[in-house]
């Protein structure tokens, strides 16, 4: 009998498409057109990703904004720095409800989401300790949809009864990913496990910094961070391949378990949620690499290394520079750099920031130099969210779920958009190039 990997060439063999056929059929693959620029399938007020501009058909680079409801998150950012307050709770109301709270909506809904982090009875003993993952995403997912059997109305996708399981999801995230990440320490770690409850008055930042430390302590600058990070990584456009695929599955009239556990396998892959463990894989290597830090001609030269797939993983990227929309910069990266540097300093670590901000000024030159080629690029937001995490002391494999915790925010709010306002499945088309065949009888087939 054969064994799995006997039929591999045969896969490999049968699955091979000639790259000339996108081109002879106008594929758009991978949903882009040929300037870059994402096809349009459907429509949506909760977010925009701005970038570049398009002038009598040509792509123009602009300095990149993002929007929720119309909002510039600048302004979210700015506003809940200068009145002290953490800013995600309020970022979450935008997206659900398309208007900014008053204080005591605001003050109103924050205590909804703090009474939601605790979990149903017995769950976090059945679900997550008894069956524990070595892959937090992997707890995530399985988890949001063990909550099916748990919910009083788990088939009902009228809106009152969704935007009630999307908020208790968002206030449960923040708990499952921390219990998870505690289980899998303990269970595969071999370390002594800690659990703490959620504290119903705390911030979604708070609650996740008190959940994951042993002694539940945190600064307010730490709090502050990560709260930005939650804000900034809430919501992207409705392109974006995780939200697309909330979308998508909600589109197909299932439910909203099933649709949000749809965000979350998506946002796992390296592609796309894991990019800012890729780029902090990239920077170790150059650490060990580069001697002179602070070199311009060193670190540049290395750079082109990685470009060329001499260096580090023979990917030919410099992970973390570059985007899909966004050309002269991502405001994201602005943000989180700019409150990056202080916590880097709290810290100790600002030869190593200074680092970060070195290879953020050259890539575009030693792109340019290596590709040959004139596109603008920019540091992404996962370049610097890698950093800050760790300048938190969140363990790597906390990094995708925190992305989660915040992304749960926009996946919610467009599968809320895609049944008041879809209404049709959505059901692309691929081509069909395989050449017609006559079926042979079993004895006239050879091997």
């Amino acid at each position: 009998m054969k064994k799995p990997e006997e039929y591999l060439s045969e896969v490999t063999g049968n699955d091979y498409i000639d790259s000339d056929l996108y081109g002879k059929f106008n594929v758009k693959r991978g949903l882009r057109n040929a300037d870059g620029t994402g096809v349009l399938v459907g429509l949506t007020r909760i977010g925009d990703v701005h970038g570049y501009i398009i002038d009598e058909g040509e792509k123009v680079p602009q300095e990149g904004r993002l929007y929720y409801r119309g909002y510039d998150v600048e302004d979210l950012v700015r506003h809940a720095a200068a009145e002290q307050r953490f800013g995600f709770e309020e970022a979450v109301y935008l997206l659900l409800f398309g208007r900014l709270p008053d204080k005591k909506a605001l003050d109103d809904f924050s205590a909804l989401l703090g009474n939601s982090r605790t979990l149903p009875k017995s769950f976090a003993e059945d679900s997550i300790m008894k069956l524990p993952s070595r892959d937090i995403m992997n707890k995530l997912a399985r988890s949001v949809l063990t909550l099916y059997s748990y919910d009083e109305d788990p088939e009902n996708k009228s809106p009152e009864n969704v935007l009630r399981q999307c908020l208790e999801l968002i206030g449960r995230f923040p708990t499952i990913a921390a219990y998870a990440y505690r289980a899998k320490k303990h269970y595969f770690d071999h370390d002594s496990l800690v659990i703490h409850l959620p504290e119903s008055s705390n911030s979604t930042a708070e609650t996740l910094l008190s959940l994951i430390r042993r002694d539940q302590t945190y600064s307010r600058l730490e709090a502050e961070i990560l709260d930005l990070a939650l804000v900034l990584h809430a919501e992207h456009g409705g392109g974006n391949n995780s939200t697309f695929a909330v979308h998508l599955v909600s589109s197909a009239d299932t439910d909203t378990f099933s649709a949000i556990t749809a965000g979350i396998e998506s946002l796992k892959g390296s592609k796309h949620g894991g990019a800012n463990i890729k780029v902090m894989g990239m920077m170790e290597d150059i650490k060990a690499n580069v001697k002179l830090w602070e070199s311009e001609e060193e670190v540049s030269a290395y750079l082109a290394s990685i470009l060329r797939g001499e260096a580090y993983d023979g990917s030919r990227l410099i992970y973390g520079q570059g985007h899909a929309v966004y050309t002269k910069s991502d405001p994201r990266a602005i943000l989180l750099r700019d409150k990056a540097a202080l916590l880097a300093e709290e810290k100790g670590l600002v030869r190593e920031f200074n680092l970060y901000r070195l290879i953020e000024r050259l890539s575009p030159g030693v792109f340019r130099k290596v590709k040959g080629s004139d596109k603008e690029i920019c540091a992404n937001v996962d370049f610097y969210s890698g950093f800050v995490y760790k300048l938190l002391g969140i363990p790597t494999e906390l990094y995708t779920p925190l992305f989660a915790v915040s992304r749960v925010a926009g996946w919610c709010a467009h599968r809320l958009e895609e049944i008041v306002a879809g209404g049709r499945i959505i059901r692309p088309a691929y081509k069909c190039v395989q050449p017609r065949l006559d079926y042979l009888p079993l004895d006239q087939r050879r091997p």
